[in-house]
């Protein structure tokens, strides 16, 4: 259902790679509600995945950029606003990446080489993306500028490694940047926390099925879908959320604020076995 939330903006969606990318929801949604969008990847990853087909079915303008080049990001911003005919709404951010947890290198034994791509792709390409903007001036009056980002941010989750410590950067820049923008602009500047998603990138994390479920569990709602994460964005695109700036919105069914669920504690009685407990049969022990 349409309710033309964006009717007249314009807007740049980064990171869709493929119909599981919450990007690719985003951009959907967005053009479902009214807007003129120009999707942006990398070379790689316009060659690799399939933003063709959502372009296609968006009428979405493809400008190929990576992310952390200020030069790609400089003529993105230039031809974005050629392509739309003025100046920009909205801005998605939804680049992640780590090297070390592709290469299995545990938080302990971290390669500092791979750290910094991690940082600069998932983290410090959003600082660069909004610099580049301001000072373009490309970002209309009363914009809106989103990234994607997840409670580990702030809380330990084993297996997510170096790209809790890239969040928690994320979520720094947004408050920095938003109180600057803010001031000059109006321009908002916020993160999502979004329940885990199964995407491409979400994939990739060690033990993310069981991520998954525990914090199905674990929410009150139960998990967020990307289509669901899509439909929050558009408001926070729209006009209806133009004080809102500098905030970590969670987005996460209530899993940030839960200690211990009835489904959580429920699952891990069954899976608690005494230790006098036969571990075949399940039989106490007795003597």
């Amino acid at each position: 259902m349409s309710y033309n939330l964006l009717k007249g903006k314009r807007g740049i969606i980064f990171g869709a790679l493929n119909a599981q990318s919450i990007a690719w929801k985003v951009a959907e949604r967005a053009v479902e509600e009214g807007a003129q969008i120009v999707l942006t990847n990398t070379e790689v990853a316009c060659r690799m995945g399939t933003i063709d087909e959502l372009a296609k079915k968006t009428n979405a303008v493809i400008i190929p950029a990576d992310a952390t080049s200020v030069a790609d990001l400089e003529n993105l911003f230039v031809e974005a606003q050629k392509a739309l005919g003025g100046k920009i709404d909205f801005v998605l951010h939804s680049c992640a990446m780590s090297v070390n947890m592709r290469k299995k290198r545990t938080y302990d034994d971290l390669d500092y080489g791979f750290l910094d791509k991690t940082l600069d792709i998932s983290a410090i390409s959003f600082h660069k993306m909004i610099q580049v903007a301001k000072k373009l001036d490309a970002i209309a009056e009363y914009g809106s500028i989103l990234a994607l980002t997840y409670v580990a941010s702030h809380r330990t989750f084993f297996g997510y490694n170096d790209m809790a410590d890239a969040k928690a950067l994320l979520e720094s820049i947004a408050r920095s940047f938003g109180y600057i923008y803010g001031r000059e602009k109006g321009v908002r500047v916020n993160t999502i926390s979004q329940s885990p998603t199964l995407t491409t990138a979400g994939g990739g994390i060690k033990g993310f099925d069981g991520m998954l479920d525990y914090a199905d569990r674990m929410s009150p709602l139960g998990n967020a879908s990307a289509d669901e994460c899509a439909d929050y964005c558009v408001v926070m695109f729209s006009d209806l959320t133009r004080k809102v700036t500098m905030q970590t919105l969670f987005h996460d069914g209530g899993f940030s604020n839960m200690g211990m669920s009835l489904r959580g504690m429920t699952q891990y009685n069954k899976s608690f076995i005494p230790e006098n407990t036969d571990q075949e049969t399940g039989k106490i022990i007795y003597g």
